[in-house]
């Protein structure tokens, strides 16, 4: 194993002043600056539109809104319980309480969204600082894992929990040898686990990679152990849930998800983006540019995506989440000081793909703006059938997919894309029937395939329907007639009573 430090390489020393700055290696201070001003520019998407593209984000609004303001609400108590216990995914729920009590909800839910990848982009820099007092290219490249799958799909809870796991390691290592770090870092690794378990269990395999680096013994395995006391929790039931499963097919889900493991919009870049981080990896261990103190933990939460099951601790999507986290610690491992153009080289990655990015949410957000003319004239309480069709076809992620949930948030309606899964979820819906949840208001689409709602099952439990696609149904569920529509949306209303069957 080589020093964990990284190796300096020799600057030129010839040529025209601005070329000398670029071959020679950057100071201790001045990529500290540019990469706390790509940490504010990675929240550029929020400022590109007023909608978050985010696909879980309006859910995420809509079960706040149901948390904070049922007790004064017939339509809420009607429609939906809230069971509220603690629990290791509460990150943005407990935020939103006090945001909530200055600003309108939206605007507290954009305010929590939008500090992700600033909160992200920080603790990237605070990690890597700890462990070698500057910054150097490691952490500009891990900046284009900032807006992973996990920052698409609106995991907000898990953004949290993963930027306070770098904030925490971080910590960690600059309290090396303190008597007091232990005690400190029981609240510490209790904060990480209230916001997401996985976001603890990241800093946890990060905790101990470190300390496997100094000492491999069973000294290592003890070390963490003011990060423990959430399995307490744990064990006596803190977290709800059905036991762990992988799902069907998971061979085929694991290559699917690595896959995505830098899915943004263009497939093409996304799959070059990912091999290249992959063999860039894969290349500092060969060439003994590997830097341990981190290298362990990345190793085992690459392998922890192999081995973990999809569902764990009521979550979805867990193995995947140790993907693209794994990826970017990874990045931090590349230990070897490089001249300054090529640590702006690997800005680049980052630039690309949150560029696109902001054009993606400007287009979308105006798409949603579009999408909610549907609520204009819905009264207050109105019961809510959506159907979300998401083309297969598409690489881009469906920022559009609970949208539905607007209609929470502006008529406290009842709708069927809540996350509402008994003995998981705090919310639980009372109308609807089993099916009026997530995931049964989606239809993943294949081109040239007819799309028929006339036996939609969610329809006979509601007022109202509420179609979003890029094609047209061929038929409206039976005993709705359409009232309004958009470019990609149609609203129809029940003309027949909700006890009358469907002709067949």
């Amino acid at each position: 194993m080589t020093s964990a430090d990284p190796t300096s390489v020799s600057a030129a020393t010839h040529g025209f002043p601005p070329l000398r700055w670029l071959q020679a290696e950057p100071g201790r201070w001045g990529f500290l600056v540019l990469g706390v001003m790509l940490s504010v520019l990675a929240c550029a998407p929020f400022f590109s539109s007023p909608y978050p593209q985010m696909v879980d984000y309006p859910a995420h609004l809509a079960r706040f809104h149901i948390m904070l303001t049922r007790a004064d609400s017939p339509f809420l108590q009607q429609y939906y319980g809230f069971n509220w216990h603690w629990m290791g995914n509460l990150g943005a729920d407990l935020v939103i309480q006090p945001l909530s009590k200055r600003m309108p909800l939206e605007d507290a839910g954009w305010y929590i969204a939008a500090v992700l990848p600033l909160l992200t982009g920080l603790g990237i820099l605070a990690a890597e600082w700890a462990l070698r007092q500057r910054i150097t290219f490691a952490s500009m490249l891990a900046f284009a894992l900032i807006w992973s799958p996990s920052m698409f799909l609106g995991f907000l809870n898990f953004g949290l929990s993963q930027a306070g796991a770098l904030f925490g390691f971080a910590l960690w290592v600059r309290l090396d040898g303190k008597a007091w770090r232990a005690p400190l870092f029981i609240p510490i690794g209790l904060l990480v686990w209230l916001a997401h378990v996985s976001g603890w269990g990241i800093l946890g395999l990060m905790v101990f990679g470190y300390e496997w680096h100094k000492d491999k013994s069973w000294r290592a395995f003890l070390a963490p152990w003011p990060l423990f006391f959430p399995l307490l929790a744990l064990l006596a039931g803190g977290s709800v849930g059905k036991p762990p499963s992988y799902g069907p097919r998971p061979e085929f889900y694991k290559w699917a998800i690595w896959k995505q493991a830098m899915r943004g919009t263009v497939q093409w870049f996304d799959y070059a983006s990912a091999l290249f981080v992959v063999a860039l990896l894969g290349a500092a261990i060969y060439f003994k540019r590997w830097d341990w103190r981190l290298g362990w933990a990345t190793l085992m939460m690459i392998g922890a995506s192999l081995v973990m099951p999809r569902h764990i601790f009521g979550g979805d999507l867990v193995d995947a989440r140790m993907i693209s986290a794994g990826l970017m610690v990874g990045c931090l491992t590349l230990a070897w000081k490089a001249p300054r153009w090529v640590t702006l080289l690997a800005c680049s990655l980052f630039l690309v793909r949150l560029g696109y990015t902001v054009m993606d949410w400007r287009r979308d957000s105006l798409e949603t703006t579009e999408m909610l003319r549907a609520l204009d004239e819905l009264p207050r309480g109105s019961r809510i059938a959506s159907y979300q069709v998401t083309e297969r076809r598409d690489w881009g992620y469906n920022s559009q997919e609970h949208i539905c949930g607007y209609a929470v948030v502006r008529l406290d309606a009842l709708i069927n894309c809540n996350f509402a899964l008994p003995g998981i979820h705090m919310m639980t819906i009372k109308e609807g029937g089993d099916y009026f949840r997530d995931p049964f208001h989606r239809l993943n689409h294949f081109p040239k395939r007819q799309i028929d709602t006339y036996a939609y099952e969610p329809a006979t439990h509601a007022d109202w329907f509420w179609y979003m696609g890029q094609q047209d149904p061929v038929r409206l569920p039976y005993g709705f007639a359409e009232v309004k529509r958009g470019r990609h949306w149609i609203l129809a209303h029940r003309v027949a009573p909700l006890d009358a069957e469907p002709v067949k």
